[in-house]
């Protein structure tokens, strides 16, 4: 089935998933706002999409307000006091699952909390997570992308402590396709939420609870670091490029190098879409961005590098466009990053736009099922460099960097556009990707996102460096690419190794366009 473009007149969800594009959608028919539909989305993943998202994760924000200020929120814990590098003596990295990958707060309730106090919504926390907690109670039919993933990665998560077995193998397999996945625990987790307040998470009843539960799992995490963390409110980064200004967040996420991927675009000459000058332009983009990502991205505590001031200052954009040679590849590869996720977003009738994205960092996080409360917890913090100082160097208190990044882009003609993606190395790609054919080419909302795409590194599942491409585009560039220098590595049909993107396009009439992924399990579903 080809997906279409889904145009609707009061709003519009967008979301990996179809349960949870249902819920923010139902929550703007029953008069919420588009923030209010978000976190019902947000929580609906959480219990349908647990391979990709989960509460004891973390989430960043970008808002697009009616009155034209964009605000942004981090929900993102720093490593546990103990979390130090005595912690790990012996080993060369922290470990990717178990107890001790586990070493940071979970933001991702704080994020939501933070974003509800700023949005002025009337439904009440019990409306929103209504549809989350029905699907952790009567269960839900595992998609054949779960599956797949249940299936190729229980052997290293069925050995890990905790409820991982007991939720997501009760026959003592994977769940396969079409399996009923039933989390009574986590539902009765985001009950106690809406009982005692979203801060019960980090100071309460509920927090005591998810402390015992990573102690005995032999977190680090305790109830001293719940109690100590908050969501913040940094200012998001932003670009001027032709006919729009580009939004995005600031580290400790890659957001910094989405905007610089497609600000050095915008001065590179690019006639048509998907021919050389647009993929070769974009991925030389990329490689220039990364550089300095690889430098200066991290908690914004140990850098002083002025992200902002680069991405204002158009002669020094102009001297690192003129860097990218237009025939020739610069040799690659650099160190690749990790990640899996889920980017959603909506939009309402008032002009309010959200662009959203949460994660665990790898498929199940830690692989730590908290027992008693049936949270996933992430493994942001493997992420972490054992080192005494440094980019990302674990120390108490850090924030790890985060591939994580939520895009929004407004207008000069009124419009406003959230959009983004899972997929690690691959977000600030795609994000350019989708961006550059609906604005720069012209292309439908849709159309952006189902053509075939490419990859330079590694993203969900892979660890070569190479430039994958999908099949689709022309056989000519294919070879061009090859002559130009770049290792292309063709992947074959559309697949989830490019993510699952999304779009949401408010105009400024009000009606509203919806993309999603046909890579994914998604919809984007008007009201």
């Amino acid at each position: 089935m080809t997906l279409r473009t889904v145009t609707g007149g009061k709003g519009m969800v967008t979301a990996p998933h179809h349960l949870a594009a249902k819920a923010g959608r139902d929550v703007l028919a029953d008069g919420g706002n588009a923030v209010e539909a978000t976190v019902a989305v947000a929580a609906t993943l959480a219990v349908v999409y647990p391979h990709m998202t989960a509460i004891g994760g973390d989430g960043f924000w970008v808002i697009a307000e009616p009155d034209g200020r964009v605000h942004s929120i981090h929900g993102c814990g720093g490593a546990a006091a103990k979390a130090d590098l005595s912690l790990y003596a012996g080993l060369d990295a922290v470990p990717t699952r178990g107890p001790l990958a586990a070493n940071t707060v979970a933001g991702t309730i704080s994020g939501w909390a933070a974003a509800l106090a700023s949005a002025g919504g009337a439904l009440p926390l019990a409306r929103l997570l209504r549809d989350a907690i029905r699907h952790g109670e009567d269960g839900v039919a595992v998609t054949a992308g779960g599956a797949g993933i249940a299936a190729a990665k229980g052997g290293e998560l069925r050995g890990q402590p905790g409820a991982y077995g007991t939720i997501f193998e009760p026959d003592g397999r994977p769940l396969a396709q079409g399996d009923m996945l039933r989390q009574p625990a986590l539902a009765a987790t985001l009950r106690q939420l809406v009982a005692d307040g979203l801060d019960s998470f980090y100071r309460g009843d509920l927090a005591a609870l998810i402390a015992a539960d990573l102690a005995m799992l032999g977190s680090p995490v305790a109830l001293a670091d719940l109690a100590a963390h908050r969501a913040t409110r940094p200012a998001p980064l932003s670009t001027a490029i032709a006919g729009a200004t580009l939004y995005n967040s600031t580290p400790p996420t890659q957001g910094f190098a989405s905007l610089m991927i497609l600000a050095l675009f915008d001065r590179l000459a690019a006639d048509a879409p998907e021919g050389f000058e647009h993929v070769h332009g974009l991925v030389e983009a990329t490689k220039q961005a990364f550089l300095l990502r690889d430098v200066h991205v991290g908690d914004p505590a140990y850098t002083g590098f002025d992200f902002q001031r680069l991405l204002d200052d158009a002669a020094a954009l102009d001297e690192i466009a003129a860097r990218i040679d237009p025939a020739k590849a610069l040799p690659w590869p650099q160190p690749p990053q990790w990640g899996d996720t889920c980017w959603f977003g909506a939009a309402d009738g008032e002009g309010r736009v959200v662009s959203a994205i949460q994660s665990t960092y790898f498929e199940f996080g830690s692989g730590l099922v908290l027992p008693r409360t049936g949270i996933t917890w992430q493994n942001r913090g493997s992420s972490f460099r054992l080192a005494e100082a440094g980019w990302n160097a674990l120390k108490p208190g850090r924030k790890p960097f985060h591939t994580l990044n939520p895009a929004l882009a407004r207008f000069a003609d009124g419009r406003v556009m959230a959009y983004g993606t899972m997929g690690g190395e691959g977000q600030p790609q795609t994000q350019a990707a989708l961006f550059s054919r609906y604005a720069r080419f012209g292309m439908d909302l849709q159309a952006a996102i189902s053509a075939p795409r490419w990859l330079l590194g590694r993203t969900w599942g892979e660890q070569s460096t190479t430039l994958k491409l999908e099949d689709g585009f022309a056989e000519a560039l294919y070879a061009r690419l090859a002559e130009a220098g770049h290792d292309v590595e063709r992947v074959g049909p559309l697949t989830a190794t490019m993510g699952h993107a999304g779009a949401v396009v408010r105009h400024a009439d009000g009606h509203c366009e919806g993309a999603t992924d046909p890579r994914s399990d998604g919809a984007a579903v008007a009201w």
